[in-house]
């Protein structure tokens, strides 16, 4: 029996190149999007080629009910949920002057309050089945490298890295639960509003001289679902190249 994947967010940028890479290792994928089905479906479509299984469900993970039948469905659909990847998240990036309580509630739900829904219903069918991983996608955001345009996402990505600790506690010794924190990934909608003065500035901070890839971040995620990985707990992991400053 294929083990199954659940990816949140999948239909492009670090998830979709996550929800392929685990297709590439066997799993069954099960995926989420909350906006564009043509671009979840595409993916799709290049899962299907790879010979698994690929089920793609809208779902607003910040909505409850929405989340229970997105987990019920995959479950009557594969059987069984191996591993979850909590990447859905939204940004709004303006100037202090222009954020308004209504945006910044709005990160929190999806960022934030949306992981902690997702993983609740996920983590207790793993919990019960005495088996499971589960990688949250924060980000160094969360850590120190801050943006006055984005202390919201900033914030809400925090609130993940500390709800990473309290899940691997709350879902023990069952479910290894472990955070990754990417830095300056060069996905589409990292890069496609910034100039290139602002994103020769930020590759310039990283040791290695690049952006990361999407693939860099989709490899640690495979490896942390690996059963090499099955010692690896309660972690907070920094995918940034090696990164100095936090502007």
């Amino acid at each position: 029996m294929r083990k199954v994947a659940l990816i949140t967010g999948a239909s492009r940028g670090i998830g979709k190149t996550t929800a392929i890479e685990f297709a590439k290792l066997g799993y069954n994928i099960a995926m989420t999007y909350f906006v564009n089905e043509d671009l979840a479906n595409n993916v799709k479509d290049e899962i299907d080629k790879l010979g698994v299984d690929c089920l793609v469900m809208q779902c607003d993970i910040a909505n409850e009910q929405q989340v229970k039948d997105m987990v019920t469905k995959t479950l009557k659909t594969f059987g069984s949920i191996d591993v979850l990847v909590n990447n859905a998240s939204i940004a709004i990036d303006t100037l202090f002057c222009d954020k308004s309580v209504e945006n910044f509630q709005k990160i929190l739900d999806v960022n934030l309050v949306g992981t902690f829904v997702v993983s609740k219903n996920v983590g207790e069918y793993m919990v019960s089945n005495k088996s499971g991983k589960i990688i949250n996608i924060a980000s160094t955001n969360g850590i120190n490298t801050y943006y006055p345009m984005c202390f919201d996402y900033d914030a809400s990505k925090a609130g993940i890295i500390s709800l990473t600790h309290n899940l691997a506690m709350q879902f023990s010794p069952y479910v290894n639960v472990n955070a990754v924190a990417p830095g300056f990934i060069a996905t589409e909608s990292e890069i496609k509003d910034m100039n290139e003065e602002f994103i020769e500035m930020e590759v310039d901070k990283i040791f290695l001289k690049r952006a990361g890839k999407e693939i860099d971040v989709a490899n640690l995620i495979t490896f942390l679902a690996s059963d090499k990985a099955n010692f690896i707990n309660n972690a907070v992991i920094r995918i940034d190249g090696g990164t100095y400053g936090s502007f």
